[in-house]
């Protein structure tokens, strides 16, 4: 018994991770089993309160950094992969789970501006993190960038910049993934399925009138079973940061449906077809 948890605590011993999003919900449970499977972690999010309570409640698993940005100002990005340079040198794992909701509603009603915000904090606060941070991996030689697509396989309606933001970043993952695979660092997304977070609380605070009324009682329902455990995600990104995943790069992982503790050993068949990414299906008759 003891040799097994040596070895699960070990994971990812000695790699260093940058999380956005990582004061609360999946982010911060990503950076809990992180910490727990020996990585050194440095979150990143806009509320400086929150980080710090983040920080003091898991100091006992490991070292971690905090700092204060939003992931939509390009001088915020480029200040703290600044200071994870200083702090780390090169690092080993970015997780993309910053994320909002965004104005719900019709697209006919919903603001302009708060429509753009939240393609400015979803799909640019990704590309920024990914522009500014990737080179602290790619001096490393081997890593893993880990992105957030849920919500953005289909039509979600009243949901349109979220799911415009998230499909982005479903292509801008896999274009990324092939401009980078040859330095050794993959680059993936997950979908943690239906999460029970502040995002939930938006949604059931807009009321079925602006999320629509079949959105709104799956959200009650959700809300009153529990959702998807945030575990699942965290379970997810623990794989896709291991050495056992390296190698798998631009596809997209379902944290609640896909069995990918055996995709080890479909590495081949899985980098060589189309399985687990976006793409159009084709009527057999073309």
């Amino acid at each position: 018994m003891k040799t097994y948890i040596k070895t699960i605590m070990e994971i990812l011993k000695n790699k260093k991770a940058v999380i956005t999003g990582g004061n609360r919900g999946i982010g911060k449970t990503i950076a809990t089993e992180y910490l727990k499977n020996g990585a050194e972690v440095f979150l990143l999010a806009r509320s400086v309160d929150e980080l710090n309570e983040t920080q003091k409640e898991l100091a006992a698993l490991g070292n971690i950094w905090i700092m204060a940005a939003d992931v939509s100002r390009p001088d915020d990005v480029r200040r703290v992969a600044s200071e994870v340079a200083k702090t780390f040198g090169t690092i080993d794992i970015l997780v993309n789970a910053a994320g909002v909701y965004g104005p719900i509603g019709s697209v006919t009603d919903v603001d302009p501006e708060e429509w753009k915000k939240t393609i400015d904090i979803n799909l640019f606060g990704t590309f920024l993190c990914v522009h500014f941070f990737a080179p602290l991996i790619k001096n490393n030689k081997n890593g893993s960038i880990i992105n957030f697509v849920g919500g953005g396989e289909g039509a979600y309606p009243n949901f349109s910049s979220y799911v415009s933001a998230k499909g982005g970043i479903a292509r801008f993952t896999e274009t990324v993934a092939e401009e980078l695979k040859d330095l050794g660092v993959d680059v993936n997304a997950i979908a943690p399925g239906a999460v029970n977070t502040k995002l939930l609380d938006d949604l059931v605070k807009a009321g079925p009138e602006k999320a629509g009324k079949a959105n709104y009682e799956r959200a009650l329902q959700q809300k009153a079973s529990g959702g998807v455990s945030p575990q699942k995600a965290a379970a997810l990104c623990l794989f896709l940061a291991s050495d056992k995943a390296h190698g798998i790069t631009g596809k997209i992982f379902s944290a609640v449906w896909d069995s990918y503790q055996d995709f080890p050993k479909y590495k081949k068949e899985i980098m060589t077809t189309d399985v687990y990414t976006m793409r159009r299906v084709r009527p057999k008759w073309q």
